[in-house]
């Protein structure tokens, strides 16, 4: 008994040794978040545009919405959208665009979920090159302008 005890703590200790050392789910900290939302609004600011910028997390559920005075009605929706896209498929959302308009056999990615919003604006959010959520911006001029302030939200926190 002292044997077969000895051994399988022998054996089962150098396996929960390497079990605590796995890596747990990277996520994105409501801090980061906060973060990177604020700087996509302070930088369409500084431009003279009032947008809204969303913040959603792997799983498409909204961590950060920020809605820049005078912005307009449909823009905290839209950004809300844009992040949503680019967490769930996990590409930018001017890309996504592109590759539908090129492949009319891909129209149906339209259709998917009705969350889905494919315009300029929404990038994903990878922190280790781990997928951890995705940001979006609405309201700009243009899509461009909506992802150029999107991207300074990612350069705010580092990611990529």
């Amino acid at each position: 008994m002292l044997r077969t005890t000895a051994f399988l703590a022998a054996f089962v200790a150098p396996m929960a040794a390497q079990a605590q050392d796995l890596p747990t789910n990277p996520y994105l900290p409501l801090a980061m978040a906060g973060e990177a939302a604020n700087a996509a609004l302070e930088a369409c600011a500084a431009e003279g545009h009032s947008v809204s910028v969303a913040i959603v997390a792997r799983d498409g559920n909204t961590k950060v919405l920020l809605k820049a005075d005078n912005s307009g009605p449909h823009t905290a929706s839209s950004a809300t959208g844009k992040a949503f896209t680019s967490a769930g498929l996990g590409r930018d959302t001017a890309g996504l665009a592109e590759f539908i308009s090129g492949n009319p056999q891909n129209n149906g990615l339209r259709d998917m979920d009705e969350r889905l919003v494919i315009q300029a604006g929404g990038l994903p959010i990878r922190i280790g090159g781990s997928l951890v959520g995705g940001i979006g911006v609405g309201g700009a001029p243009s899509g461009a302008i909506d992802a150029d302030c999107a991207r300074a939200g990612l350069n705010a926190i580092g990611a990529e």
